[in-house]
């Protein structure tokens, strides 16, 4: 019989059971569960609810049955429909009629909100972790490839030379915002549903700050109703890491772009690669497509929470079983991204070679050939169709703008003297982009530097 079957006269059909359960996927709660109903137990104790020496019983119950299920030696039921009466009924089995007590004061709603927050705080605190690990690997490769040059590219077209440290410091950037959006939902989500009952509170006068103390929240939510429908805390999770899956799929992008054989930037290592089964001479960077891959599901598991929870009215509806699949995918999603991608950027090798030659023949130093002019006195837009001209010119003749002579480029423009080609040296171009943020070397050692300050703060 069901633990709530007293005003049926009739079972479930099979169909129904199947439909119904959710214990194929919520038995990842089970340690949630089962540290959230000893604090339950322990809170039934203080308010007479329970003995002494009930409590201890459940509670020996309770850490038997998590002990086997680690173990291997449970076997869930459907017919028992979720992790929360599928380990009461264990516990029943276990120590006898006294676990029947355990439920008192407690709905599967405020049971569920609380066990699924724990899951997905415990999740965020390690992502959280994962993020800075990345961070700090980023800022690992930014000092020890300060003066690697390469081309920045808008619309992917070769726009100024820049630092690699710079380019890659631009994604730490990116982190340390998602790892911000993970601790403000973290901070969100820190309060405490149980206690709420069904949807309007209990008739107990339970102690609900014992609850939150046993259980490490930092506050009690306060509306019952609002507690137990709320799944704000996983739909923000599943927002934090759609963000921070754009941005891994977008350097994923990148690292693709750049293993390719026309550009030519780095080497993916072996480890971190695979072969063609046709084509001998392939070598596919599986990891970085999978992680850019890997990111649209987690967008859908955004939208199908967000979804699911649109038009519902409150308070708990069934609905919302379906918030748990698309979470549990999320997070193992993200796990092995990030873990992956961190192996993968920790043993790729940047071919600084390349990436100068590909500044060099780009005429990244375009710009500042312009700017020299108007320093000369030149408006602006006829500086710029100058600096166009020398450039298809070079096009033309397939050499670098600092190649010309300086008896060409006075044929362009008489103001042009022997002190362009200080101006027009790529390290020169670098160093001479004077704004807090730039890519010189300065600023990017105090990127760096306040880089590393962060993450002496952060978790």
């Amino acid at each position: 019989m069901k633990l709530w079957g007293g005003r049926f006269k009739g079972g479930s059909s099979d169909l129904l059971e199947r439909f119904n359960a959710s214990i194929g996927f919520d038995y990842k709660l089970y340690h949630e569960d089962i540290i959230g109903s000893i604090a339950h137990g322990q809170m039934l104790e203080k308010i007479g609810i329970l003995t002494k020496e009930e409590f201890q019983q459940i509670e020996k119950g309770l850490i038997e049955i998590e002990a086997a299920i680690r173990m291997g030696e449970v076997s869930f039921d459907i017919k028992h429909e979720d992790i929360h009466m599928n380990i009461e009924v264990m516990l029943v089995e276990r120590i006898g009629p006294l676990g029947k007590k355990l439920h008192t004061g407690r709905s599967r709603n405020d049971q569920v909100a609380v066990d699924f927050k724990m899951y997905t705080m415990a999740k965020t605190v390690k992502i959280m972790g994962q993020i800075k690990s990345l961070m700090a690997l980023i800022l690992k490769l930014s000092e020890t490839h300060l003066d690697v040059i390469m081309p920045g590219y808008t619309h992917l077209q070769r726009a100024q030379p820049i630092r690699l440290s710079f380019h890659l410091m631009a994604y730490f950037q990116m982190l340390k915002r998602d790892h911000s959006r993970f601790s403000d939902l973290l901070e969100r989500m820190n309060e405490l549903p149980l206690g709420s009952g069904a949807l309007a509170g209990v008739n107990y006068e339970n102690d609900r700050e014992l609850l939150k103390d046993l259980l490490g929240f930092d506050a009690l939510t306060e509306n019952a109703m609002d507690a137990v429908s709320d799944r704000d805390f996983a739909i923000e999770f599943a927002s934090a890491s759609s963000i921070l899956m754009m941005h891994l799929s977008r350097f994923s992008e990148e690292l693709i772009i750049w293993s390719s054989s026309e550009f030519k930037f780095i080497e993916i290592s072996d480890t971190f690669t695979t072969g063609s089964s046709i084509m001998p001479q392939k070598k596919n960077p599986d990891a970085a497509e999978l992680v850019r891959g890997k990111t649209g599901r987690v967008y859908g598991n955004l939208m199908g929470i967000l979804t699911v929870m649109k038009g519902l009215p409150l308070a708990y509806n069934k609905d919302m079983q379906e918030d748990k699949e698309g979470i549990f995918d999320t997070v193992e999603t993200v796990e092995i991204c990030l873990e992956v991608f961190e192996g993968m950027l920790s043993e790729t090798t940047f071919l600084s070679e390349n990436m100068r030659k590909a500044v060099k023949y780009g005429f990244l130093n375009a710009t500042d050939l312009a700017d020299y002019l108007v320093k000369k006195g030149l408006h602006f837009r006829d500086c710029h169709e100058i600096a166009g001209k020398l450039v298809g010119l070079c096009v033309d003749e397939n050499i670098a703008l600092e190649d010309l002579s300086l008896e060409i480029l006075q044929s362009y423009c008489p103001l042009f003297e022997a002190d362009i080609y200080d101006t027009l040296d790529i390290e020169t171009v670098i160093e001479n982009k004077k704004s807090y943020g730039s890519t010189s070397k300065a600023s990017v050692l105090k990127s760096i530097e306040n880089g590393n300050v962060y993450l002496e703060t952060i978790i």
